[in-house]
């Protein structure tokens, strides 16, 4: 260990014994109070020696740290990015340790709050459901049962279970009626609660599909041919818990005997080498496994719904934010999946579709080796299940506004993987199996 590293670690110890240990224990409800990021930022540190690594992880356990990217701190390695929310009263303990020990960094984010507050640009109104604005649950409940009823040629609805606390999970069918089962793909959004531009996007994929129907011809067909099942909000208990509590939160909201940490992250509670790597057996975790595959009530009852409906699914997507990456099977396994070459070049194309638009640069391929490994997630799940087009996008951005994604960005980021989405779904319908 070079010598200035260890001074750290020993400055580190020091620092730390200011701190009464009420201060210090790591629990993550203790951000449960809204509106206290003021003075919060986000750091983008820059690993380059073991030791750096090290520090990274012991600097984890000792303080609160939300880990933005990686998921968590077991996942951080040599040469990635880590992007970390501090609050503000450890600022000066991260300071002091970042310049010890020389890990290059840089603020992304100087005012955490400012950032939270600075979301809402868009202009729309907040008292009513709109394309462009992070809309609340209930008014995409109410969204929901609007655009059934009035679009009952193209559209239905159905609750395929409720979550932890008692809320419907809520599917939307999308396709023209036919006497004959189709084939079908199933697209969900907000896995993660925090992650808004996910739940934006499904609302905005149902709005498109509905005006663009009659008039794109590859929409049209898709509608005729397939059906597509969208859930614009899987993990609901976190999303509102995000509106009224901490919008930082990110896992479900259950509760589990022996802990009182709440949640577990519903993308590690699949049955896809469940808990291996990549995931925490720590309820406290933000990658919490969950304390068996599907304990998550939300993961239990989509997956039962796309098990019992497996025949005809023939493509699974997964939304979620940030990073502008194209994913697909394996995460759990460095191995390449069985059609891992039909895949990346379905994924090639549906990147070059996307960032035709605006110029958006994304990445693909499979999770592991594109990322970094993680058990239990939903695409892996799927793929393992049978269902070959299986893919995860992470949307914008690449960490300036990382969650706090501002709504004046809600229309050109849909607008982009609209085409994305589309490409791979005309290539699915070209290649059923």
């Amino acid at each position: 260990m070079p010598r200035s590293i260890f001074a750290t670690s020993n400055k580190l110890q020091s620092a730390l014994l200011l701190f009464p240990s009420s201060v210090l224990s790591y629990n993550s409800s203790n951000l449960d109070f809204f509106s206290s990021y003021g003075r919060d930022k986000v750091f983008r540190l820059k690993p380059s020696l073991d030791a750096h690594v090290t520090l990274i992880k012991d600097l984890a356990k000792s303080i609160e740290l939300d880990f933005w990217s990686p998921d968590s701190e077991d996942l951080v390695t040599i040469d990635i990015n880590v992007d970390i929310h501090v609050p503000a009263r450890y600022l000066n303990i991260v300071y002091t340790t970042l310049e010890q020990s020389g890990i290059a960094h840089e603020i992304l984010i100087d005012d955490v709050q400012s950032a939270v507050d600075g979301q809402a640009d868009s202009g729309a109104s907040p008292r009513a459901h709109s394309y462009t604005k992070y809309n609340t649950w209930s008014e995409i409940e109410a969204w929901i049962n609007s655009i059934a009823s009035s679009n009952p040629a193209l559209v239905s609805k159905q609750v395929i279970g409720n979550t932890y606390e008692g809320r419907s999970i809520v599917l939307l069918k999308l396709g023209k009626s036919s006497t004959s089962t189709k084939p079908a793909i199933f697209m969900d959004c907000g896995i993660h609660a925090r992650e808004w531009i996910s739940h934006a996007f499904c609302q905005w994929f149902v709005k498109e599909a509905l005006a663009t129907y009659g008039s794109d011809s590859a929409m049209t067909s898709l509608l005729n041919k397939m059906d597509v099942y969208v859930l614009p909000v899987f993990n609901v208990d976190g999303y509102v818990y995000t509106h009224t509590s901490n919008r930082m939160w990110r896992k479900t909201r259950s509760k589990k005997s022996g802990t009182s940490c709440i949640g577990a992250d519903p993308n590690r509670n699949f049955n896809a080498g469940w808990c291996t790597i990549g995931a925490s057996s720590n309820p406290c975790s933000e990658t919490f496994c969950g304390s068996t595959p599907e304990s998550e009530i939300e993961a239990k009852n989509v997956a039962n719904f796309i098990r019992k409906n497996k025949s005809t699914i023939k493509a699974y997507i997964t939304v979620h934010s940030y990073s502008q990456l194209l994913l697909f099977p394996y995460s759990y396994t460095y191995d390449l999946a069985a059609h891992h070459s039909e895949l990346l070049k379905v994924a090639q194309g549906a990147t070059a579709a996307l960032t035709s638009l605006y110029g958006t640069r994304y990445t693909s391929g499979p999770g592991a080796a594109t990322i970094y490994p993680a058990a239990g997630g939903s695409d892996d799940w799927a793929y393992d299940l049978g269902i070959k087009y299986s893919y995860t996008f992470e949307l914008r951005d690449t960490g300036y506004y990382g969650f706090l994604l501002p709504e004046s960005q809600i229309k050109p980021t849909c607008e982009e993987t609209m085409l994305a989405v589309k490409y791979i779904a005309t290539h699915v319908q070209n290649n059923l199996y």
